[in-house]
């Protein structure tokens, strides 16, 4: 567009400049003709290269996200809160979702962004420690590297863009299944896959509170059962329980997909085993109730489209140069608003929220949300 304005405006210079040759009067008018045409060439190169470098840092940008799987509903919420933010900004978005909840699954997709030449890529991890190479390329490819909802080892990526503390959400499970229980008995854990970094945090923080704090001691952890996230395996996976644990008090499900699945088993048995965790309003409406007919009396969770949000905003921030990832960086995430990167158990994370309580009182409020 530069050279096309510059080549009409010089165009302009010349002719004027001809008209010299046919007369005195000719010369006196062209010749301020040219002098504004030679201005105005003047004025409007600087006007055209700042759009010209505006329009390629545009085109020039792509932010990636890339989730646990294809096919879970958390994932494709946190997706959209990510795209949201990237398309709305004038930036290119890419949104991945690999075919299964493998670590091998993840690192087929991030080698192809890899190849793609993306200005940034943010992962859900499957593995904290299977992804370490691929990421390791990227960064080397000059590609910013950070993870949201579940984490690698900090030196795979530059901050963790976490939905709470890991501590928060420990105690708030723990606490949930100590009031359902009743302060005592039989509990299980619905998780998705063995090696997910957030569920093992989570039920490892569990484990560490109960032990440490008498009032605890009279639950029993009969057993961590795994679903992998997929609706099936987890409705077998509740079924087994069931069957192998006939004093069972309560199922406590960290996933999304895994309370889903037990919810409905549950309700559909009429057993007297009770759900709580993390799920989506949506998927668990027809679950939640204070009363004999539903499986959940309550459940947790955050916004996922936020947390998507916030992964979108930390990925500008980290291309722009806003930020590094380094303890104590801040920066403003839109109407989310002002984050600070902070330093928990030697790792850089930036905190979303605490963890939102669902029940009967609000469930049909927040169904309609997400």
């Amino acid at each position: 567009m530069k050279k096309k304005v510059l080549s009409v405006l010089l165009s302009t210079a010349m002719a004027a400049t001809l008209l010299v040759g046919c007369g005195e009067q000719a010369a006196e008018t062209a010749a301020p003709a040219a002098e504004e045409a030679a201005e105005a060439v003047e004025e409007a190169a600087p006007a055209e290269e700042a759009a010209a470098e505006e329009a390629a840092a545009t085109d020039g940008a792509t932010y990636a996200i890339v989730t646990k799987s294809a096919g879970n509903p958390f994932n494709e919420r946190t997706a959209s809160g990510f795209e949201e933010v990237i398309t709305a900004a004038g930036l290119n978005c890419v949104v991945q979702h690999p075919e299964s909840a493998t670590a091998d699954a993840q690192i087929a997709v991030i080698q192809s962004l890899i190849s793609q030449g993306v200005s940034s890529i943010a992962v859900a991890a499957n593995d904290a420690n299977a992804l370490t190479a691929a990421l390791a390329e990227a960064k080397a490819a000059g590609i910013h590297v950070l993870t949201l909802d579940s984490d690698v080892n900090a030196d795979s990526r530059e901050v963790f863009c976490n939905q709470a503390g890991v501590q928060e959400i420990g105690q708030t499970l723990l606490d949930a299944v100590l009031d359902l229980t009743g302060g005592e008995g039989q509990y299980a854990i619905l998780s998705a896959t063995s090696q997910a970094t957030n569920q093992n945090a989570w039920i490892d923080a569990m484990k560490s509170i109960a032990e440490s704090d008498e009032k605890y001691s009279k639950l029993e952890l009969v057993e961590v059962a795994y679903g992998d996230d997929e609706p099936q395996k987890s409705t077998d996976q509740t079924q087994a329980l069931l069957q192998n644990y006939p004093d069972l008090k309560v199922i406590c499900s960290p996933t999304t997909v895994g309370i889903a699945a037990a919810a409905k088993v549950l309700q559909d048995q009429g057993s007297s085993v009770k759900l709580t965790g993390l799920g989506l309003p949506s998927e668990m409406a027809e679950y939640i109730g204070d009363d004999d007919a539903h499986s959940c009396p309550y459940m947790f969770l955050w916004n996922p489209i936020d947390l998507g949000r916030l992964a979108a905003y930390t990925s500008i921030a980290l291309v722009n140069g806003d930020i590094t990832g380094a303890t104590g960086d801040t920066f403003t995430a839109g109407d989310l608003g002002d984050y600070e990167v902070v330093e928990i158990d030697g790792a850089t994370q930036i905190i979303l929220g605490a963890p939102f309580k669902f029940d009967a009182s609000n469930i049909d409020e927040w169904k309609s949300v997400y």
